[in-house]
């Protein structure tokens, strides 16, 4: 997700809290940029994890795995 989109996010959760609010438009684009980025985030994080070996005490190197 690129910069723009984030500090887009952060406008709207700013206008939110403010007395003006948001108009209906600003809400459904607040709500598809969080899934957006939740979105992203996940995929991330399972990138991150994919990439994760554990180390046994006897050297040996093996993936993290799915939990069934």
């Amino acid at each position: 997700m690129d910069e723009k989109k984030i500090a887009r996010i952060n406008e709207l959760a700013k206008k939110a809290k403010s007395q003006a609010g948001l108009t209906p438009e600003e809400m459904v684009e607040r709500d598809l940029l969080r899934q957006e980025y939740i979105a992203a985030y996940r995929a991330n994080l399972v990138a991150q994890l994919e990439h994760t070996v554990i180390v046994e005490p006897d050297g040996t190197r093996h993936k993290l795995g799915k939990k069934p």
